[in-house]
């Protein structure tokens, strides 16, 4: 028998994916700490390096050499990723406030979300100013700015407001990437010109004499306007104003400076200095919550004030881990004395570098060579993680996790041998507080359901409709129960739309690690909370469930629809009709990309863009396909694209055709494929391909292997008469499933034991 886990007594949460925080996953992963988990809360999968954005801008480096894959190393650290965004602290209840999702409980609380512009300060600047920060948002800014600068017509005129190296080093890495730009589509890069602003006498005023005189003769060279003393107290379309009243001509303005803290910590009570920074004491506490700590560009240490650089936030990042791990451990905390003088590496934008620190200045190349080595081994120490599969298991010892004297009661009945039977069910306070708040929908039909449980629920079928039923339950596949509930929830009720349901009824199991109560208790009310909101929206009520221990957390429900009693209103898997389409409504790809992520091999927005489609529901797609004459139809899941289409056309007594290349897949799925990473259960399904006419030819396709790929939560596939497929799937792609398409079409049967012909580039869809 195995021995039980050790089961969470505290709970760290990370607020903000900025470079202080990658340090403390990075130490949290080469030293977990027991009983202790980790959960990082941030809006973005991607955090860019600022030591390495201007390098982009200017076009040195790639997307990804910059930007550090937080899913992945939170992943590689067994933190939680939670894709969301802080909007409060509950201090006296310890939680979260989170913008699109539940409270996420603490017991130590850390913030590293960099500063956020206070473009608000200067009229029109908000509406007229493209700002810096906060820095995990500017790839999508930049984007539209590039784009937008490459499609104007004639001469350009771009404003850099901000006269610290931050604002110098961007205008220069932009001025070299847009004209290089230009010239690559025939223009005249002298149709671009720039205009640099600062309220201060002089730029890079915390630089020596040299650095400065390097600079101002860098941008006099390359014909940057430069307006020293020169505050600007007004933005309009087209121009911004000194406080001298004059006007400055500016078709694109980008906002480098005025930064401070973001807004909602203000409703907080935590001490915030006079820009809205959140005030720490030497161990990088909040001197007004004990609990919370703070790091990077967001705190301000108070007994040793320096300039908002990301050198301080990168070397912050040991510290902040030690001091979270003592608090959590009952052990003392140690002082952090940031350091009086930095090395400064800034570039002109064209490979070439300055080195400054204090009366230091070193200038050339061979610089911008070495910050570039400096700014890869970095990088490389947060994305270039030793794979998963095949890693030494690290064991490490117990140690002593500071609780009182409850949380110790009931963390020794947290690793005591576990009772089997009824003994292994949650306990009934537990489950009660878990779904006190929690509101299913109510219907008619539901006579006794979770507003007055009893030994079962009772619910009513309407006159003249029939009942449809399915199960569905699977284990956590990702480690956000809140997101997870969504996915589970939605995978339950795609059978039910498939069918031309709808859903009435769910009734749910579930299975949860042991654990502190509080630990598992809101491990059900985060995953019941996503599961009853996907319920909800389908009007799909709750009527109750059951929930018990298990080694993994793990979901399911058994729903009940509702159809005319007739029958002709459903659409079953023998529906598909000679001459009809085959149009599938969500990309493929989930069990690759599931397993992929597994072993570190997946990039986080590959997981991000899998997720959201695993979480948007097939109710409006059932209904439109209904509405376009589909009839037959079945919803994707673990038996894959072939084994559902085998499923179809053998009570339908037809063949089908399918085209590889109008297969949708979501991004990564092929290049996790081609790296040879498939699903646990692919072996299975791949045992399908006697149903392949002249398979042999189509092994070595790319896309081959992702026919055997099984679904979570997957699309729907359905026959639609040809001539109303285009309509269909303008309507599809209206209601929101952008991966709509056609994938095939349904044949005659033939003489051929194999039903299933594959082509590639074969269907066309004409309106």
């Amino acid at each position: 028998m195995q021995q039980p886990q050790q089961p969470v007594l505290r709970d760290i949460v990370l607020v903000g994916g900025g470079h202080s925080h990658v340090g403390v996953l990075k130490r949290f992963a080469m030293k977990p700490e027991p009983g202790v988990r980790l959960t990082l809360i941030c809006r973005d999968t991607h955090t860019p390096y600022s030591g390495m954005l201007p390098g982009y801008v200017a076009g040195h480096y790639r997307y990804d050499e910059v930007h550090i894959d937080l899913r992945r190393l939170a992943e590689y650290a067994g933190a939680r990723f939670f894709g969301d965004e802080a909007v409060g602290i509950d201090h006296a209840a310890r939680r979260v406030l989170c913008r699109g999702r539940p409270p996420v409980p603490y017991d130590r609380l850390s913030i590293n979300i960099g500063s956020t512009p206070r473009v608000g300060s200067v009229t029109g600047a908000g509406d007229h100013a493209v700002p810096v920060k906060p820095i995990h948002r500017f790839n999508d800014r930049w984007q539209s700015l590039l784009e937008r600068l490459k499609r104007h017509p004639g001469r350009t005129r771009v404003a850099v407001v901000g006269g610290g190296a931050g604002g110098v080093e961007l205008l220069l890495a932009m001025q070299y990437r847009l004209r290089r730009e230009l010239k690559a589509l025939g223009r005249d890069p002298g149709e671009l010109t720039f205009a640099l602003f600062t309220r201060g006498e002089r730029l890079l005023p915390t630089h020596n004499a040299r650095v400065r005189a390097h600079f101002d003769a860098t941008l006099a060279r390359r014909g940057v306007e430069v307006h020293t003393a020169t505050e600007i107290i007004g933005v309009e379309g087209g121009r911004l104003q000194g406080a001298d009243g004059t006007w400055h001509a500016a078709d694109e303005i980008v906002w480098v400076t005025d930064a401070g803290g973001a807004a909602w910590l203000r409703d907080t009570r935590l001490a915030l200095d006079d820009d809205g920074f959140i005030e720490v004491d030497d161990t990088l506490q909040s001197l007004s919550d004990p609990h919370v700590f703070a790091a990077g560009d967001i705190a301000h240490q108070v007994n040793h004030p320096r300039e908002k650089a990301g050198v301080f936030a990168v070397r912050q990042g040991r510290p902040l881990a030690d001091n979270l791990r003592a608090a959590v451990t009952g052990k003392p905390l140690k002082a952090y004395r940031p350091q009086a003088q930095w090395l400064a590496l800034i570039s002109t934008g064209d490979r070439h570098a300055v080195a400054s620190r204090g009366g230091l200045y070193l200038a050339g190349d061979w610089v911008w060579r070495w910050k570039d080595g400096i700014d890869r081994r970095f990088m490389a120490k947060f994305n270039d993680l030793p794979p998963m599969e095949g890693e030494a298991m690290r064991t490490p010892r117990p140690s002593k996790v500071a609780l009182d004297a409850e949380e110790n009661a009931q963390a020794i009945s947290a690793i005591a041998m576990r009772c089997g039977g009824c003994g292994a069910k949650v306990g009934a306070s537990v489950l009660s507080r878990a779904l006190s708040t929690l509101q299913p929908v109510d219907r008619d039909e539901v006579l006794v359901g979770l507003h007055a449980p009893d030994d079962a629920a009772v619910v009513r079928v309407p006159p003249g409709k029939a009942m449809v039923h399915t199960v569905d339950f699977f284990r956590a596949f990702i480690d956000d129960p809140y997101v997870f509930g969504k996915v589970a929830a939605n995978h339950a009720l795609g059978d039910i739309f498939a069918m031309g349901a709808e859903a009435q009824t769910a009734t749910a199991v579930a299975t949860v690690p042991q654990g502190l109560e509080a630990k598992v208790e809101d491990t059900v009310f985060q995953m019941m909370s996503g599961a009853l909101e996907v319920l909800n929206a389908a009007d799909c009520a709750l009527v109750g469930g059951h929930t018990g221990e298990g080694s993994e957390l793990a979901l399911g429900f058994a729903v009940n629809g509702l159809i005319d009693a007739d029958g002709d209103s459903a659409l079953t898997k023998g529906g598909l009709r000679p001459g009809q389409v085959l149009i599938l409504t969500k990309p493929i790809g989930t069990g690759t990309l599931f397993a992929a992520h597994a072993r570190l091999a997946a990039r986080g927005r590959w997981i991000d863009a899998a997720l959201a489609s695993m979480v948007q529901s097939s109710r409006e797609a059932a209904a439109c396909l209904r509405e376009h004459g589909a009839t037959g139809c079945t919803d994707l899941t673990g038996f894959g694209l072939l084994g559902h289409l085998v499923e179809m056309t053998r009570p339908s007594g037809v063949d089908a055709e399918l085209d590889l290349a109008a297969l949708p897949l979501l991004e990564g799925a092929e290049e996790t494929v081609a790296a040879g990473i498939l699903s646990s259960l692919q072996p299975a399904n791949v045992r399908l391909r006697r149903a392949l006419r002249d398979q042999a030819a189509w092994v070595a396709h790319p896309r081959y292997p992702l026919l055997f790929d099984p679904q979570t939560a997957g699309g729907l596939l359905a026959s639609v008469p040809a001539e109303r497929a285009a309509t269909c799937l303008d309507a599809l792609h209206a209601r929101g499933y952008a991966g709509a398409a056609v994938i095939g079409r349904v044949l005659e049967a033939g003489e051929a034991l194999e039903p299933i012909r594959l082509r590639d580039g074969a269907c066309r869809v004409r309106g």
